[in-house]
């Protein structure tokens, strides 16, 4: 069994969506690219990486949104050292299909009242229903640990979301603890390092909220 000495988890950079809520009524979340600063912020991210990684090589599991795909390019990672999967289920809590930029913003004070990992968007996901995603997503994970060739890093290109909910089944976190902290910035990184003692720790936590 080849565990790997980090779990990386990536945000995305900044997408049209994350500084335009009406685009939701003309494009699909899943299509939304990134902004002239998310392909900054996806640059700046790649040059860390570089540096973490070395000259060590890398699986790579991707969200299948085009914001994904786009910031991992700009990650430039070395091709000859990455093995890249897509990965569905690391995708964004759905919400349905095109929105009415008024139901977004309805949907979204509603969640914040009722809690962000029970409420489920019309037509959509709750944040529970990704956090099940992210468990079936952890078998396919601990298989191929068990390949004695694995790569010594794992880089996960996903969204806010999905990085809180993959530290939450991880670590066995509650609901009350996961409801209290925020998502990272986008481009923002999470690590798990694996120690001495066989168990993985966080190299910093998520902030927190209220």
């Amino acid at each position: 069994m080849a565990r790997p000495r980090r779990i990386v988890l990536i945000r995305h950079g900044e997408s049209e969506g994350n500084v335009d809520e009406t685009i939701y009524e003309r494009v699909p979340d899943h299509a939304l690219t990134l902004t002239a600063r998310g392909r900054e912020q996806a640059r700046a991210a790649g040059g860390e990486l570089r540096a973490l990684f070395g000259a060590e090589r890398v699986q790579v599991y991707v969200s299948p949104y085009t914001r994904t795909w786009q910031t991992l390019e700009l990650l430039r990672l070395d091709p000859a050292l990455v093995r890249v999967m897509e990965e569905p289920r690391l995708r964004e809590q759905d919400w349905g299909n095109l929105q009415d930029v008024e139901d977004i913003r309805r949907q979204r004070k509603l969640r914040d009242e009722y809690g962000h990992f029970y409420y489920r968007f019309t037509s959509g996901e709750s944040g529970a229903d990704a956090y099940d995603r992210v468990g079936a997503f952890f078998e396919t994970l601990h298989r191929n640990f068990q390949r004695a060739d694995y790569p010594p890093n794992v880089l996960l290109v996903c969204h806010g979301l999905l990085m809180r909910l993959f530290c939450m089944r991880w670590f066995h976190w509650s609901v009350d603890e996961f409801e209290a902290l925020s998502n990272p910035d986008n481009g923002g990184m999470r690590t798990l390092l694996l120690g001495a003692d066989g168990r993985y720790t966080l190299d910093r936590p998520f902030e927190r909220w209220t």
